[in-house]
């Protein structure tokens, strides 16, 4: 089993293949430590999976992991998290934007004992309007909302140990949010500057149409962090409820009996419908709360389904493999 996994996960990128490979077996080498890529190609329309294959026929420390279409980074991320077999588990961008020869910084990290090590592009060389801005925006609302002081969940370029990493699941565009769900384990965070280059090639997949999708990610990430365990949320605002109008709808049955010929609606209609609205409104929250409950006790009992499906693996034989296989036949 290797040390280090590299997590790299591709869509259209074929200009930048080559030359990743390349930068990451110089740096990882000089490591001197045992270690792996997994390449994940996320249903690429280029010759991205043609070049990943060949690399993965010359090079017995690269695993190439195909999905079957295009589920998006998260997932791909999730796919290349769960073929990994590393003690420490670095993800990146196939873009070329991070640098290999930072990855030693992140290592260094993780060796001194911190679970997470988050890069922070300390100085952004992206558009201002388009993505500086909206992830500054973006940036201060996940350490607020999740209590996690750090710069910048955007980025990749992240670095883990494997047992926290295989306990966090991943769907939508959560792998901005896992410092945050990390630290709901327990987990130690910390973050470290990394130089944000200029794609040289390719075109960016990256759009200001993602910004909502986060937003909705970032409120349900504050909602499990919040309620995890403990979703009685519902079941408190629905007992308020029921309670309050319960209340209402027993003084008014008062005030009934106590002149029987008035009629309450003439006199007190807007009371009687709030009354009913919040008997109703309660069971309805009171059902959710259950309902949400009864999830929870599924997500912790079952195993879960993967956010994507892999096509096919490829990877070549090592050495010693190669010698086992020789003496069995």
């Amino acid at each position: 089993m290797a040390k280090y996994s590299i997590v790299v996960p591709f869509h259209n990128e074929e200009e930048n293949v080559t030359a990743l490979y390349a930068r990451l077996k110089q740096v990882m080498e000089q490591v001197g430590e045992s270690f792996e890529m997994v390449l994940v190609e996320d249903g690429s329309s280029d010759r991205t999976y043609k070049l990943l294959e060949e690399i993965a026929a010359v090079d017995s420390r690269v695993l190439v992991v195909k999905l079957r279409r295009n589920f998006g980074q998260t997932s791909a991320l999730a796919a290349g998290f769960d073929h990994a077999t590393g003690e420490f588990i670095l993800a990146m961008d196939g873009d070329l934007q991070h640098d290999p020869n930072e990855i030693p910084n992140f290592l260094e990290k993780l060796e001194e004992g911190y679970d997470v090590v988050s890069g922070w592009r300390r100085e952004r060389v992206d558009n201002v309007l388009m993505r500086r801005i909206p992830s500054r925006c973006a940036n201060w609302l996940m350490a607020r909302l999740s209590g996690v002081e750090i710069h910048d969940f955007g980025t990749t370029f992240k670095a883990y140990r494997r047992e926290v990493i295989q306990n966090i699941p991943l769907y939508g565009e959560m792998h901005r949010f896992i410092p945050a769900l990390a630290s709901w384990y327990g987990a130690s965070i910390c973050e470290i500057p990394i130089r944000n280059a200029n794609r040289e090639r390719g075109k960016s997949h990256y759009g200001i149409g993602r910004t909502f999708s986060v937003f909705f990610d970032l409120l349900t990430i504050r909602f499990l962090l919040r309620y995890m365990g403990r979703l009685h949320f519902f079941g408190g605002f629905g007992a308020l409820g029921m309670l309050a109008g319960s209340i209402i709808s027993t003084v008014l049955l008062g005030l009934k009996l106590e002149h029987p010929h008035q009629s309450v609606m003439d006199l007190h209609g807007p009371m009687f419908v709030i009354g009913a609205v919040l008997i109703v409104a309660g069971i309805q929250l009171l059902a959710i709360g259950l309902l949400g409950e009864l999830q929870v006790r599924h997500f912790h009992t079952s195993q879960q389904r993967t956010p994507y499906t892999v096509d096919r693996i490829v990877r070549l034989a090592s050495t010693e493999e190669q010698s086992l296989l020789s003496d069995r036949d």
